[in-house]
């Protein structure tokens, strides 16, 4: 590869990171990311703690400014993310890699317990691309991993899921179905309205609070704006057959 398109490629992501770490300050004021990280400690105690021993190998991919990953109990913690903001928000315990889902060569195949996201999906560029990530994500999952992703609900909000800038990808919690089981994950929990869709909402955020919203699912039919699907890593994905042969 010539040495000028390697520069150019790196300089291309090099801004990109940059473009995402000046977008992400001006959506997250240090206010709004306290009441994120006091709602994030619930849901990782209350809610998502139950799918995860602590003795887990967990990675989470687009750590962001690791509200899970800080917050979950597990025995190895590793975080990924484009944003170079991301590390400093991260205790040293935490094992965290800049770079792209679509390239988690720095995680060995088959070495991942659980494997989380959160609002993830909708950013990427292409249902390619997601595609890429999936397939990372399975080669990563031990025989028997778990991944978890939780994802705003174009069906219930199709007006709000656009007022971000860097929202491209329209999905609901039936397509991104397709999409796993499609990537050869059997999906074994799909919770399609969960929490408001964002940490915005005028519902009170106040910890004990947030904990009666978990423990009242019917709260969820009427405010709940994204979704939780589950997936289990159950045999050789489809990419692998074809590879196969």
């Amino acid at each position: 590869i010539p040495l000028r398109l390697v520069g150019s490629e790196m300089c291309i992501r090099d801004r990109f990171m940059r473009d995402l770490a000046k977008l992400y300050q001006i959506r997250f004021s240090d206010t709004n990311r306290y009441k994120k990280d006091l709602v994030w400690q619930v849901l990782c105690e209350h809610y998502f703690q139950q799918f995860i021993p602590h003795s887990s190998i967990v990675l989470e991919i687009a750590t962001g400014y690791g509200e899970f990953i800080r917050h979950i109990t597990a025995s190895r913690k590793i975080a990924v993310d484009l944003n170079p903001d991301s590390k400093d928000c991260l205790p040293e315990e935490i094992e965290f890699h800049l770079g792209s889902a679509t390239n988690l060569t720095m995680i060995k195949s088959e070495s991942i317990d659980v494997c989380f996201s959160s609002n993830f999906f909708e950013h990427l560029p292409s249902k390619e691309v997601m595609d890429e990530v999936l397939c990372e994500v399975w080669r990563t999952l031990k025989p028997g991993g778990l991944y978890i992703t939780m994802q705003p609900n174009l069906r219930f909000e199709p007006g709000r899921y656009w007022d971000y800038y860097d929202h491209v990808l329209p999905l609901t919690h039936l397509s991104c179905r397709e999409a796993f089981i499609k990537a050869g994950f059997e999906v074994t929990k799909v919770v399609d309205r969960f929490i408001p869709f964002s940490t915005d909402s005028k519902l009170p955020q106040h910890p004990l609070l947030v904990k009666m919203y978990l423990r009242a699912p019917l709260l969820w039919r009427f405010f709940g704006g994204q979704f939780v699907i589950c997936l289990l890593y159950t045999s050789p994905s489809p990419r692998d057959v074809e590879e196969s042969r």
